[in-house]
């Protein structure tokens, strides 16, 4: 594969994990530009992602997001000193289709391929904001499909998962939610917007995995399927009662409910393991009072809490950029042209 050029590299990003095409262009720690092209609308109908439709879209989305990304950076493709991909984890066929361009744009160029973890992505895209992490942090990555807990100590080569989900993550109990209180697809957003005007504290729902009892084995994994049934049973009596369902109220305490699981079990484990640096992101990281919980909590605790703007919450290419950047940067070895791609990926793989 062709040489560096001197300085920071050029690394092109491409995230394909679900129903997103982003491509990004990042040098150093700098973004030049990002470019997404989502098929969401076109999901939006079925109630959930189709991943024969977003591998569709994808295909139709990848050449022109790639020249648009190329253009509005003022970059031509041989300048590019990289490729970072999404390797995993994702959906089979929308991975299939980013890894099958970047390993084109490879051979084709005569550059280093870099296969990358979509969720370590997720915290390393704060870099393009707040600059490199400390020497060690605490990651909490929350999405619709994953609500993980990372002890970051390099970014690129080492990052130990502490905790995850068991069943829902935060952003899939979000919809299920919502489609419970008859809101439309993604319910995330919606309910989030119904919660600013509820009342947090007027329905004591459950926080799953905080008993004592489950410290030892599950002390910084989560569980939010118990939660969504527990809504669910609540609206059910009410509706049986023939009373209105304070939607505000439902959806501020269900929020408050998933925050105040996600930010205490982080916070513990940022004192567990004397860390003071806590990056949050995904596209659950978007939520309001996700955010408000880990601002309070972290400013009471004495640590340094790090969430990049909305626009780098949802699955973009930036952060697989970004990623891929630091990678090449800390000298790790390319991927192979045959990679695989890994729909379940562990988080102690950075790069495949």
């Amino acid at each position: 594969m062709g040489a560096m050029t001197n300085g920071d590299p050029l690394v092109l990003g491409i995230e394909t994990s679900c129903d997103e095409t982003g491509v990004a262009l990042v040098r150093g720690d700098t973004l030049l530009f990002d470019a997404v092209a989502s098929s969401m609308d076109e999901h939006a109908r079925y109630g959930g992602i189709i991943p024969e439709v977003a591998s569709r879209a994808h295909l139709e989305a990848m050449v022109p997001t790639i020249r648009r990304a190329l253009g509005e950076a003022d970059v031509d493709l041989s300048e590019v000193d990289a490729i970072a991909v999404t390797a995993g984890p994702g959906l089979v066929g929308p991975l299939t289709i980013g890894a099958s361009a970047a390993k084109a744009l490879s051979i084709g160029l005569g550059k280093p391929l870099y296969g990358v973890n979509h969720v370590i992505g997720h915290a390393a895209v704060n870099q393009l904001v707040d600059g490199p992490f400390p020497g060690r942090s605490m990651a909490l990555v929350v999405s619709g499909g994953h609500s993980t807990l990372m002890l970051v100590e390099d970014v690129a080569t080492k990052v130990t998962e502490l905790g995850s989900t068991l069943d829902d993550a935060a952003g899939e109990a979000f919809d299920k939610v919502g489609r419970l209180l008859g809101l439309p697809y993604p319910g995330g957003p919606h309910i989030d917007r119904l919660a600013r005007d509820g009342d947090p504290e007027a329905i004591r729902f459950p926080r799953g995995l905080t008993a004592r009892k489950d410290q030892a084995k599950h002390a910084y994994d989560f569980s939010f399927s118990g939660l969504k049934t527990a809504v669910a049973r609540w609206v059910e009596a009410r509706q049986d009662a023939g009373q209105e369902i304070p939607l505000n109220d439902v959806a501020a305490s269900f929020a408050a409910a998933v925050a105040d699981v996600l930010t205490a079990k982080t916070i513990a484990a940022c004192r567990e393991h004397d860390v003071d640096t806590l990056v949050i992101g995904g596209g659950f990281s978007a939520n309001s009072q996700l955010r408000d919980m880990a601002a309070e909590r972290c400013a009471a605790a004495g640590i340094d809490l790090r969430i990049p703007p909305l626009r780098y919450c949802t699955d973009n290419g930036a952060m697989i950029a970004a990623l891929g950047s630091s990678v090449v940067r800390a000298g790790v070895a390319p991927s192979d042209l045959d990679i695989p791609v890994d729909s379940s990926m562990p988080m102690a793989i950075v790069t495949v």
